[in-house]
């Protein structure tokens, strides 16, 4: 459907001036708003036309003019076209709904990913530069962003009207959804999913920069420690690396470079190595037991946070190498070797 791009400006920024519709501030907003503004217009001209046929023909057919009833037969060429029409405009409808669908939902491979870890009630978000945020999202204009995001206790929904993003975040499973920010300024959040008694307040803001301001904003609110090393100090600390060290002997697969494989498991079958199979394998690892391994990992279910498996999944990601896995480990070995003496401390 083709419309001109002055009567399209004019009436995109007449609904914005009187509230009645948000802002376009997203690359994938101008095609939502095509494929909406499409229904509402067939809806309108398919209300238009009934209304006048049932005026029409209850005037023709009224019982002054017509006190006995007449017969009238049907028409084949009648009975086809409105059957047709419709049915045309369902699958015109279907076809593009699809395309935007896996639009919205496929994001290009050079986006930036954000976490975002729903609770009852707020929105936490993390880069992988080691940025938190509350209620609040920073992203560059003019680059693709990703959101991975996940719920820490029941259902919510994340929403920013003006970039027509709305995406399900769900307890136990990453759901993803992408947008490209065009517009400098700030946005709403909203859970769009009834969440609980303050569910009205798991709001917060979207603050879209230049990608200088943006590049500005990341070294200003940096934590010191990026995602990938959190979660290597926590890998450390749960004695991951005794385990997954990398060498011959290695009572655990290899992890380095594994992210992105295909991984061949104890049951045949073979699985793409992505977030969530990582994350799922750390909970429940007896359903994704490697072959040629023993099924000797513990269940981490209950003892590590949504934040904590973000940190594991982001270090096993940029791991490529185990050559920190097995400084690590060499270094812990020797602390706990190392012989103390009264009055003196172990390193």
């Amino acid at each position: 459907m083709h419309i001109s791009p002055v009567l399209w400006q004019f009436l995109v920024k007449w609904l914005n001036a009187s509230a009645l519709f948000p802002r376009e501030a997203s690359t994938i907003a101008p095609y939502a708003d095509a494929l909406y503004f499409f229904l509402l217009l067939i809806t309108v001209v398919g209300l238009v036309l009934v209304g006048v046929l049932v005026f029409g023909f209850s005037i023709r057919y009224r019982k002054e003019k017509h006190p006995v009833a007449v017969q009238v037969e049907g028409s084949t060429l009648l009975e086809a076209t409105w059957t047709i029409i419709p049915l045309a405009l369902f699958l015109i409808v279907f076809v593009w709904g699809a395309l935007l669908y896996f639009r919205i939902y496929n994001p290009p491979t050079n986006a930036m990913n954000i976490y975002v870890v729903g609770k009852q009630w707020m929105w936490k978000a993390e880069h992988p530069g080691g940025q938190h945020e509350i209620n609040a999202l920073h992203v560059p204009t003019g680059r693709p962003v990703q959101l991975t995001m996940i719920s820490q206790d029941v259902f919510h929904s994340f929403s920013i009207p003006d970039f027509r993003v709305k995406r399900e975040v769900i307890p136990g499973r990453y759901s993803t959804v992408w947008f490209q920010a065009t517009t400098p300024g700030t946005y709403h959040i909203f859970c769009t999913q009834y969440c609980g008694t303050n569910h009205s307040a798991m709001i917060g803001e979207v603050t879209v920069l230049s990608p200088d301001d943006y590049d500005k904003w990341t070294q200003e609110s940096t934590s010191g420690m990026s995602l990938a090393q959190n979660g290597e100090r926590l890998f450390a600390s749960m004695g991951c690396n005794a385990c997954h060290s990398g060498s011959a002997a290695a009572r655990g697969p290899n992890l380095a470079g594994v992210y992105g494989s295909k991984l061949q498991l104890a049951s045949g079958s073979q699985v793409l190595v992505n977030d969530a199979y990582l994350r799922d394998s750390i909970l429940n690892p007896s359903q994704h037991i490697t072959a040629g391994y023993a099924p000797i990992m513990p269940t981490y279910q209950g003892q590590i946070s949504e934040d904590g498996l973000i940190d594991l999944v982001e270090y096993i990601k940029a791991m490529q190498n185990n050559y920190r896995v097995q400084q690590t480990l060499t270094t812990s070995q020797s602390n706990q070797a190392a012989p103390t003496t009264p009055g003196t401390v172990k390193p």
